[in-house]
C-alpha cells in the first residue's frame, strides 16, 4: 500500500469516528476533546472535521457542521427549520419577550453587570427577565459586586453562544455594525419614518420673528394703558 493510500484510509477512518462522536454528543465539542475520545492526533481530527464540513456543504444535504462556542457540532440546515420544529413540538412558546431580549443584550455587552445597573439602563425593573434568562441558562451569576448590598453580577453562558451561533463574545456585532445593519447614518438627514426623540433647538433666526411679535404686543399694551390714564384722572375729578 502506498503512502498516499495509507493517508487516505487514515483520514476516512478518522472522519467516520469523529462523525460518530459528533452525532452522539449533540452539543459542541472541542477538537481536543474529540481527539481524546477518538485517541487520535489533533491534526488528524482537524483534517477529519474539514473533510466533514466540505461534505456537508454539498447540495442536497440536510445537515451541516457548526463551529460554535469554542467547539464543533452537527446541526440541521436552516432551510429545514420548520419541519424540524414541528417534529420536536416547538410551537414558538420558547421565544424570549422583548424585555428579556433587552436585558440579555445589556448583560452581553456590559458583563459582568448587576440587576440595579440593568434596571438603570432599561429604566424599568428587570427581575422577571433576569429569572427567565437564568431559567433558560442564557446567563449565570458571576459573583457579587463589592458595593453596598453586594448585588449579584451576571454574565452570559456557553449556552448563550450556542443559542446565537457565536464562537466567542468577540463575534458580537459592534455598535457601528448595528448602525449599518439598521440603516442609521449619524450626522445625516433623519429618516421620516423614525420618531425624532430629541429635536434640535430652533435656530436664532427662526426665533426672532416670534420675539419681535411679543415685543410689539407688549408695546401696544403699554400704549393702551397710558391712553386710559387721563380718563381715569377725569373720572376721579368729577367724583370729587
Amino acid at each position: 500500500m502506498s503512502e498516499a493510500q495509507s493517508e487516505s484510509e487514515a483520514l476516512t477512518n478518522a472522519r467516520a469516528v469523529v462523525e460518530a462522536l459528533l452525532y452522539a454528543s449533540g452539543k459542541p465539542s472541542s477538537v481536543e476533546r474529540l481527539a481524546e475520545a477518538a485517541e487520535l492526533p489533533i491534526d488528524e481530527v482537524a483534517a477529519a472535521l474539514d473533510a466533514l464540513e466540505a461534505e456537508y456543504a454539498a447540495a442536497g444535504r440536510g445537515i451541516r457542521l457548526d463551529r460554535v462556542a469554542g467547539g464543533v457540532r452537527i446541526v440541521s440546515r436552516p432551510e429545514h427549520d420548520e419541519p424540524v420544529r414541528r417534529l420536536l413540538g416547538m410551537d414558538g412558546k420558547t421565544k424570549l419577550t422583548m424585555a428579556a431580549l433587552e436585558t440579555l443584550a445589556i448583560v452581553a455587552y456590559r458583563q459582568p453587570v448587576t440587576a440595579p445597573e440593568i434596571a438603570e439602563l432599561r429604566g424599568v425593573g428587570s427581575a422577571s427577565s433576569i429569572r427567565t434568562l437564568l431559567d433558560r441558562k442564557l446567563i449565570t451569576t458571576a459573583g457579587r459586586k463589592e458595593v453596598v448590598g453586594t448585588p449579584f453580577l451576571y454574565k452570559t453562558t456557553k449556552e448563550f453562544l450556542v443559542h446565537f451561533g457565536l464562537s466567542d463574545l468577540s463575534e458580537l456585532p459592534k455598535p457601528e455594525e448595528l448602525e449599518a445593519l439598521y440603516g442609521i447614518e449619524t450626522g445625516g438627514a433623519p429618516d421620516s419614518s423614525q420618531t425624532e426623540l430629541f429635536p434640535a433647538e430652533e435656530p436664532a433666526e427662526a426665533r426672532e420673528p416670534e420675539a419681535e411679535t411679543q415685543a410689539a404686543a407688549e408695546e401696544a399694551g403699554a400704549e393702551a394703558e397710558e391712553a386710559q390714564q387721563p380718563e381715569t384722572v377725569r373720572a376721579e375729578d368729577e367724583r370729587r
